[in-house]
């Protein structure tokens, strides 16, 4: 089971409110203007100067003794809230700061940016407090008045957090609408559909961040699912899986080479083999530790079946041809594009994947795709490729090649 690491779930909480809560005291000069009495102005001015000294948790004690003050004015509960705000956020104690927050959100003193700012703050806050719902709600509210894509984000971490599947669903379902998903939206969506057991909707969530955010991660554990489906005909594709493999810079262990390299010999494309044996070599992976003379054998052995093949091309076509067997002429065609004989391959396929006795016309489709773009012909490879079709796995792999064609792995 695969497990996102996503990046802002370790929410940076110092950009989401707590900008506001920290330059709390001094911020409201007009009202700071206005007379104090000395039961409010002399604790409140102490309690701003412990605040500067960082004795936060002092200065909340200092202001809980205006509370039993009475007939405070409008500006000295104010005032006296301002500042319990920025205490209580920096001493820690969120349900003080929230209540100071929403008093001040509620006030009518805070000019229109303020009341952003704040807003932000006190999501901060019962995000730090863990009080989720609160949070969203908040979050909710200010959407309702800008589309903050930030707020957004913020929104559907917290219903992830929570397990709010339909709630995330239906917020990554909206995202979607407006836009690409982000790689982190993206990774929560996954982790979603595996928790709930989705198996189809998780594969389809990883072929979109293979497609957009190419990562080997993403791209091995989309071929690993594949292989998994039901109905998958391994027996047949799984040389292709390889060259899938290949494409993303996936093969790194010596047995991964080898095994690649004989299933193309099996699929009667030696000069493909060679290929993957050189790049095993070129790697490390081939041609050292105890196994390199087996390395070096099978390195022997492709060399031989290139040369024999090369030699007896033409006799091998004839007789192909007078079998009718064209499967395995789209094999021979493959090869020889593979070998360098671009044109009269890619003639050799293009003729017999149109033959009506193929016996696997889809897989013929797919290996067309693949040889044209071995050729380098990225157009024609995707509208061939785009028609591969059928229930065994050859469409999805068709699928994935155009998303390697547009974008292989980094």
């Amino acid at each position: 089971m695969s497990k996102f690491r996503l990046a802002h779930l370790g929410l940076a909480l110092a950009a989401l409110g707590f900008t506001a809560a920290a330059p709390v005291v001094g911020l409201a000069p007009a009202y700071a203007a206005e007379t104090l009495r000395a039961e409010v102005g002399k604790p409140l001015q102490q309690a701003q100067q412990q605040m500067k000294a960082g004795k936060n948790k002092e200065a909340l004690a200092t202001l809980r003794q205006l509370d039993s003050v009475g007939n405070k004015s409008a500006n000295e509960q104010y005032l006296i809230e301002r500042t319990r705000a920025g205490a209580a956020s920096a001493a820690g104690d969120y349900d003080a700061a929230a209540k100071s927050f929403e008093f001040l959100i509620g006030s009518g003193k805070l000019s229109a940016a303020e009341k952003a700012q704040f807003s932000e703050g006190l999501i901060g806050i019962y995000m730090r407090a863990g009080d989720l719902n609160k949070a969203n709600a908040a979050i909710e509210r200010q959407l309702k008045e800008k589309n903050d894509p930030k707020l957004r984000a913020y929104l559907m971490q917290n219903y992830y957090k929570q397990g709010n599947v339909a709630a995330l669903e239906n917020e990554l379902r909206n995202a979607e609408k407006s836009g690409r998903l982000s790689e982190d939206e993206l990774g929560m969506l996954a982790n979603i559909q595996l928790k709930k057991g989705d198996k189809v909707g998780y594969v389809n969530t990883i072929e979109k961040l293979a497609a957009n955010y190419p990562k080997a991660q993403y791209w091995t554990d989309l071929l690993n699912r594949v292989q998994g489906k039901p109905g998958f005909a391994s027996g047949r594709l799984s040389v292709d899986v390889y060259r899938l493999k290949l494409a993303n810079n996936l093969l790194k262990k010596p047995s991964e080479y080898m095994e690649m390299a004989q299933l193309v010999l099996q699929a009667k494309a030696p000069a493909e083999a060679v290929k993957i044996i050189d790049k095993g070599y070129k790697a490390g992976a081939l041609g050292t530790g105890p196994d390199a003379e087996r390395h070096k054998r099978l390195k022997d052995l492709a060399d031989k079946t290139l040369s024999e093949q090369t030699k007896n091309a033409a006799a091998t076509e004839a007789e192909l041809t007078k079998l009718g067997d064209n499967d395995a002429l789209v094999g021979l065609g493959y090869a020889l594009v593979q070998a360098g004989q671009t044109d009269k391959g890619l003639k050799l396929m293009e003729t017999a994947s149109k033959a009506a006795n193929l016996k696997y016309p889809e897989d013929a489709k797919l290996r067309l795709g693949e040889a044209y773009a071995a050729a380098g012909k990225k157009q024609q490879a995707i509208s061939t490729l785009k028609t591969v079709g059928g229930k065994d796995g050859a469409a999805d792999l068709a699928r994935y090649f155009i998303m390697a064609i547009n974008k292989p792995a980094a």
